[in-house]
Order: structure tokens, then sequence, then C-alpha cells
């Protein structure tokens, strides 16, 4: 039986569980003493009170004195617990020496049924033990989450319930409770910029009163408004205040829960949409800037970048920045306005540094963030600020952040591409173009995350060859493997190529990958040899080129092609059909009434021999071009006199002489090369020489090169105005349905006022009756 509980959990509860429960009880243990401390205090004060009250009225106590020495043997537990008769009057020492003490500490203590929370709270702002604070910074350092309670009231439920009999406050938590120390380190830095002089004592002394009122003032309007505004950003502007980032900070975080009812409650109210702007606004560009003139950040050449994690203001801003950081992902989940989008993603950039040592933080920004890139319904330039965030922290990562990024990157294109349209594609290139960047950034981890990749959509088309089941192909044939074979393609063309090979000076770790996934793509293209799969072997011999092309890799696909040429669907005679041309670039599978027909025998053909010259142009200043073609010609002209016979031909002269002309170019190309190979002195074995032939002579000059320059020129033009249509059609029906949301708002505004109007009536009408 598989077990139910995380590796890592049972690692924790292993090593670390019993460690952090007994920390857990000697806090809960040190927070009891205090509270019986604190409560005994309250009771002395209260009985000093009372004794002081008898005394005025002049009734000695005889036996006081033989009182105290036998209370004087107890200690402070068996007094309380002992239920003796406290004494009618103190000794007359301790009468006029204890008596104001206690009544000063009677003041702090509050009513007479004050409850144990008020007296811990009041113990809490008059620590009375000088080991207190190291007390409660080890509590804070060994502090557990709220998640990690939960955890721990299924583990150990009596604990829990100790601690929730007796330490009600350690099951409570306040998030705003660790902000407080940012006033703090702000009034510090306040009272170091200023000069010290004599002269100017009681106005330091006065400042900080003033300071509390304006903070009282401020925690009293609740309502943030544009002042309030104006006045944190020139204060953060100009002083660079810490104390308006905090206000900011909380405001930003209420702004972010705007009009959500999931019952917390927060510092400030924000109701103007226009102070909603200005704020958003501000956090978004100046708590960067901030945070980054307390706490600069330093980066090498190399790219790496240095925190003073170590630093007091680190660590007293750190509970702000988690703070801010939460509220911005947040954010990021509710808005849909593209400009808002963009802004928030490019604040995110400049507090990544402070960022690399809260990793489940950077874990959430990460999957917010990619889901945000590869989403299809966001514009592309929110895309590439998304992907911008993703590239800083690639950059600036270790390598088990940048593993992390790259998965996640990874299957966020494969969730993005689950459907493709012609509508999607576009955005799905952008998305496969930009992450491949990002495997290249280090290329051992994009080695060891992309051949764990390879090997799935490897283990994916195994077991859907040995599966005899009816639909086991298809975890193969769905856009979201076509996508990931051209994905892995892009990447190995972008860092294979022997461009950025020269560039960094050694061969790429990426090379090896090569070969598998050729394997794996050839392995895929034929799982399934039927017309109907015909665009998705399309799909993958693009790749396959793309990653030939990039890499002087030969990778054999005539064969592949011509397959699909003596395929029953090429070579007998199509039915007339009225549907429109398949668009082969957004669809992986042609649908049934598309099978035998006109249309579709004229795109395929139109297809393989688009891909044969598109093939044979790789190596048309090959020396080795005449062999090469030679046997693909020859199948060519007998696959040409077979569909060309009058009775049991294929009838379409279109299809046919498209291949006529292919033929006739190959042919002269390979008179061409056979040409300029007589006139060299070199045999076939010497690699050199065959490697340098041509080697500066552009392929656009060969005669296969000119004609198929001329093909793309033709092809281009063709999308350019397939596209433009497209998006005239996208931009009336978006006028069409704007048109019909003001027709059906205004409709409903004329109802309205009919109702106002029915009602006013009413309204006079009992008036008069009146």
């Amino acid at each position: 039986m598989a077990k139910s509980t995380k590796k890592a959990t049972r690692k924790f509860e292993k090593n670390h569980l019993k460690d952090v429960l007994e920390k857990r009880r000697a806090g809960a243990k040190i927070k009891q003493r205090q509270q019986i401390k604190s409560k005994r205090q309250a009771r002395n004060a209260k009985d000093a009170e009372f004794l002081g009250g008898k005394g005025e009225v002049g009734e000695p106590s005889k036996n006081g004195s033989a009182k105290e020495d036998a209370f004087g043997k107890m200690n402070v537990d068996d007094f309380f617990q002992g239920g003796f008769e406290i004494p009618e009057k103190p000794a007359k020492k301790s009468k006029s020496k204890t008596v104001p003490e206690k009544l000063g500490k009677r003041k702090r203590t509050e009513p007479e049924d004050e409850d144990d929370d008020s007296s811990e709270a009041s113990f809490e702002e008059a620590p009375v033990m000088s080991d207190s604070e190291d007390d409660s910074e080890a509590g804070d350092e060994t502090g557990m989450t709220k998640d990690a309670m939960n955890a721990l009231a299924e583990k150990d439920p009596e604990f829990y319930k100790y601690l929730k009999e007796n330490d009600p406050e350690a099951l409570e938590f306040d998030e705003d409770a660790d902000l407080a120390e940012v006033d703090d380190l702000s009034a510090s830095d306040d009272e170091d910029e200023k000069p010290k002089k004599k002269k100017q004592k009681k106005a330091r002394k006065s400042q900080p009163k003033e300071d509390e009122d304006s903070d009282v003032e401020i925690k009293d309007e609740a309502e943030v408004t544009k002042d309030m505004v104006a006045k944190w950003t020139k204060a953060m502007t100009e002083q660079q205040s810490l104390r308006a980032l905090r206000q900011v900070v909380l405001a930003f975080r209420a702004a972010a829960h705007v009009n959500e009812d999931d019952g917390k409650d927060y510092k400030y109210t924000i109701s103007n949409p226009d102070v909603y702007h200005e704020l958003l606004l501000t956090t978004l560009n100046n708590v960067p800037k901030v945070l980054n003139h307390h706490l600069p950040v330093k980066e090498t050449t190399a790219g790496k970048v240095r925190v003073s994690t170590d630093s007091k203001k680190f660590k007293t801003l750190t509970p702000l920045l988690k703070s801010h950081i939460s509220s911005v992902h947040h954010l990021l989940t509710t808005l849909s306005d593209p400009a808002t989008l963009k802004l928030t993603l490019s604040s995110i950039t400049p507090l990544l540094p402070y960022l690399l040592s809260f990793k489940k933080v950077l874990k959430n920004i990460v999957k917010t963030v990619v889901d945000i890139w590869s989403d299809v319904s966001t514009t592309e330039a929110t895309r590439i600020t998304a992907f911008l965030v993703l590239r800083r922290l690639t950059v600036i990562g270790d390598p088990g952040l940048r593993e992390a990024v790259l998965k996640t990157v990874y299957q966020g294109l494969i969730k993005g591409s689950r459907t493709t349209s012609i509508h999607t594609i576009q955005g799905i290139n952008l998305m496969k173009n930009s992450a491949a960047e990002l495997w290249g950034i280090d290329q051992e981890v994009g080695y060891a995350t992309g051949f764990t990749f390879i090997r799935q959509l490897a283990i994916h088309l195994r077991s859907s060859i040995t599966n005899n089941q009816k639909e086991s192909y298809k975890t193969v044939y769905n856009w979201q493997y076509v996508h990931s074979l051209d994905f892995w393609s892009c990447v190995l063309s972008e860092h294979c190529s022997p461009v950025k090979e020269a560039e960094s000076g050694k061969e790429s770790q990426l090379r090896l990958l090569i070969y598998p996934t050729v394997q794996v793509t050839l392995g895929a293209m034929r799982l399934i040899p039927t017309a109907t799969y015909f665009p998705l072997r399309f799909q993958m011999i693009r790749s396959l080129l793309r990653l030939s092309r990039a890499t002087g890799t030969y990778i054999p696909l005539a064969s592949a092609l011509l397959e699909v040429l003596n395929s029953a669907e090429m070579k007998k005679p199509p039915k007339p059909s009225t549907l429109k041309s398949l668009d082969f670039a957004s669809n992986y599978k042609a649908q049934k009434s598309y099978l035998r027909t006109r249309v579709y025998q004229d795109g395929v053909g139109e297809q393989v021999s688009e891909l044969l010259s598109e093939f044979f142009v790789l190596w048309s200043t090959s020396i080795a071009f005449p062999e090469l073609a030679l046997p693909v010609i020859v199948m060519l002209k007998r696959w040409l006199k077979e569909v060309g016979n009058k009775t049991s031909g294929n009838k379409n002269n279109k299809v046919n002489s498209g291949f006529v002309f292919l033929i006739q170019k190959l042919e002269t190309n390979s008179k061409f090369i056979e040409e300029k190979r007589s006139k060299v002195d070199f045999a076939p074995n010497n690699r050199a020489g065959v490697e340098g032939f041509l080697k500066g002579f552009e392929w656009e000059k060969t005669p296969l090169g000119a004609f198929v320059a001329g093909q793309r020129k033709q092809r281009e033009e063709k999308a350019r105005l397939l596209e433009e249509g497209r998006r005239e059609e996208e931009r009336k029906r978006k006028l069409e349905r704007e048109k019909e949301k003001s027709t059906g708002d205004s409709e409903a505004d004329i109802e309205d006022e009919e109702e106002d109007s029915e009602a006013g009536f009413q309204d006079d009408d009992d008036e008069d009756d009146e």
C-alpha cells in the first residue's frame, strides 16, 4: 500500500517534529509562568490598595510579624495553593514604601473582572523578567505557521488542547503583528539622521509624541484618501520613509482584497476608484525603490545577486516584504486589465533578489506568473512581461530554483497548448520561442530537465505502441504531444546551432538530446499511418526540418513524405466537394468529411511538394546532392506514371503538374552540383574538402534554392492576406458585441427610468391622498 504522506512530511516528522514540540512545550511553560506572575502582581496590587484603605482607618494588626515570618517560609506556588487569609495590615515600613508602587501597578491592570488575555497583553507591554526578551526571540525563531499548527492538531491533539486552554494566543496569527517592528526601525533611522545637539533635546523629546499622534490619526482614518496617498508618496520618494512604506503596504493589502468577503479585517478601506488607482501606482512603483534604498542589491558581472540577509534591517523588513508580495500575488490572480496586469508583473522583477531566501513564496509566485504567461486570453505584451520575470529569476537563482522554474514553465506550456486554433496558434508559438531561451541559461540543468521530459514522451509513445487498446494512440496524437516535440525542436535549434557554439567556445551540452528527440518524433509520426493524421505528420516533419536546418544534422525525411504519396488518398481519383481548404497549421487531424475529397488531396499534395523542396534545399550546396536526390526522383517519376493513368489514376492535374515541376528543379540542381564537383581535386575520403565544398556559396543562388525562395514569398503573401482577413473578422465581431452590449445597457436604463417615473407618480398620488 502506498504511503499517503509526502516524503518531506515524513522526513520532518522523523528529524524535527520532536524538537519542535519540545520547544513549543517549553515556550508554553514559560508563558504559563509569566501569566502566573502577572496575575500575582495584579492580586498584590489589589491587596495593597485594600490594605492601604484599612490603614487609613487605623486598625493595627497584632500578629502581623508572626504571619510575615510564616509566609516567608513558603514559596509562591504554596502560597497561592494554600488558601490562607491575607493579613489585615502589613508592617509599617512596607506600608510606607510599597503602597504607592502597588497603586501604580493597579492603574495598569484595569478593572477587577479583567480576563486573562488582557493581563497577558499588559505583561507583554511591560516585561518584568530580564530573560523574557531572549525567550520571546527564541519563540519567534521556533514559531510555527498556521498550517503547521493545523498539522499539529491532527498529529498531537492532546498538546494542541493544552495550548488552546493555557496559551490561546499561540493559536492566533495576526499578520500585522510583525510589521510593528518597521516603525521602530524607521524611528531609529530618523534619530540617526537628526543632528545631535544639546539645544534640540526638547524638540527630540516632543517629536516622538507628534509622530505617535499622527500615527493615531492615520489609524483612526480607516478610509484611504488622495491626501493620504500623496503624503505617503512624498515621504517614500523624498525621505525613503519606512513608516510610510508600512502604511502603503497595509493599504495595498486592503486594495488587493477589495470587494472580497473573506472574513478578514483590514486596517484601511478603499471605496473611491481614483484613490485605488493612485494607491496601486504608488505601491507598485515606489515600494521596490524604497527597499532598494535601505537594502541595496549587489550584482556581479556574471549575473549573480547578493543581499545582506543577515542584517537587522533585512530581518525587520522581512514581514513587510512577505506581506507585500502576498498582496501582489493575490492581486495577480484577480486582475483582468492588461495594463494593470503588466504593471504588477513589472513590479515583481526588482523584488526577486529579496525573495530568494523564501522558496515557498517564490514557488507560488512562479506558478501564478506561469499561469498568466500560458493563458490564452493574455495579451502579447503581458506575456512578454511575465516571461521577463521568469527569465530574471532563472538568471539569479540557484540550480535548484532554476530546475523548479523550468519544470513549471514546461507544465504551463503543455497546459496552454491544450486547445489550438487559428486564433491561439500565434500565442502558443510565442510561448515556445520564449521558453526555449530559458533552457540555455544553465545548460546542465537544461539537459537534466530536457532528458527527463523527452524520456516521458518516449515512454508515452512506447506504451501506446505496446498497448493493443483501441484508443491508446490518443496519448500521442493530441496537440500537447505535438507541441511538446515542436518545443524541444525549438530548444535544440536555438542552443545547438554552430553560431551559438562558436560564441561559447565549446559544444552545447544539449546536443546530446538531438538523437532521442528525432527518434521519438519519427516514431510518433508513423504510429497511425492513415490519411486522417497526415496533418500531424506534416507538423512533426516541419519540427525536424527546423532542427536539421539549425544544427546541420541530417535527418532522413524524404521516405516519410513518399509514404504519403503512395497512400490510397493520393492515388485514387477524389470526390468533388464544396468544403473550404483545410488549414494544416492549426489542425493535426482531418475530419471524415475531408477524406477522399478534391480539396483535401490538393492540400496534401501542396504540403508534400513544399516539404520535399524544403528538405532538399538544406543540402542544395552539398557535394552529395545528386546521390541524395536520385532515389527520390526515381520514386516521384514512378508515382507520376502510376497516377497519370487515365483509367486508374487520380485525375488531378494540379497536384501532378506540381510534382513534375519539382522533379525538374531537383534534376537541374543535381547537374549544377555535378558540374561544380567535376573541378575538385580531392577524394571522397577527404572530410575537410567535402565539408568545405561550396562553403561560402549562397543557397539562394542554386537552381533549387531560387525556386524555394520564390515559393516562400508566395506563401508569406498568402499567409499575410489570411491574417488580415482574420483580424478584420475579429474586429467586426468585437464591434458587434460592443454594439449589442450598449443596446442592452440603454434598454436597461430606459426600463429603470420608466420604473423611477412610475414610482415618482405613485409618490405624488400618495402625497395628494395625504
